[in-house]
């Protein structure tokens, strides 16, 4: 049994270390701190509208280098905004199919919680907020995962097993619950809002 849980220590760590490379830190001014995901190594960044408070936030780079954002894009609906940053060579975070997750199925979230980097929770697939009784309207779209996000998972990433991303953390639906937009909703927002897979 010993064996068991120390490889999925470790499995679990890797995930984590593959997903937090491809993170930043996202600073509003005073209201604090959420975080993005590099989308393309050329500086697109996809975070939560409700993270982006004004039009040039400032961004922590994995590497600790803070720069000037411009907002490209937002979403509100979706809680979805895209960032651009004036860096190259990023390391971007691998996109996933949240079309294929299934419930039950372990997934862990990853952003910067208390203003802590890269820090996870982890948590298994309870479904598609539609398939909820009760669930707030107009949230059909949404993943809903047993998992807790804390101020500052905000923008971040839920990654499958791989390390894959499979969609971006939001907010929580009670005290159980977590929420997260789906994989392929932001990569409809990007395609639509700026013409770019």
């Amino acid at each position: 049994m010993s064996a068991l849980v120390e490889q999925l220590n470790e499995d679990l760590s890797e995930v984590v270390a593959r997903a937090r490379v491809g993170l930043v830190q996202i600073h509003n001014g005073h209201r604090g701190a959420g975080a993005g995901a590099v989308w393309h190594p050329d500086g697109l960044i996809v975070t939560n509208a409700h993270v982006v408070q004004r039009r040039r936030p400032q961004v922590v780079l994995a590497d600790g280098r803070t720069v000037s954002a411009r907002l490209l894009a937002a979403d509100p609906d979706h809680d979805l905004a895209a960032l651009e940053v004036d860096a190259t060579g990023l390391p971007a975070v691998t996109l996933g199919a949240s079309r294929r997750l299934r419930p039950g199925q372990w997934v862990v979230a990853v952003g910067h919680p208390w203003g802590i980097a890269g820090a996870a929770t982890v948590g298994v697939v309870i479904g598609l907020g539609a398939d909820l009784p009760g669930f707030p309207a107009g949230r059909g779209e949404m993943l809903a995962l047993s998992l807790h996000l804390r101020p500052g998972h905000s923008g971040g990433v839920v990654v499958d097993e791989s390390g894959q991303v499979v969609g971006i953390n939001t907010m929580m639906a009670g005290p159980d619950v977590g929420l997260a937009i789906p994989v392929e909703v932001a990569k409809r927002f990007i395609k639509d809002a700026l013409g770019t897979p």
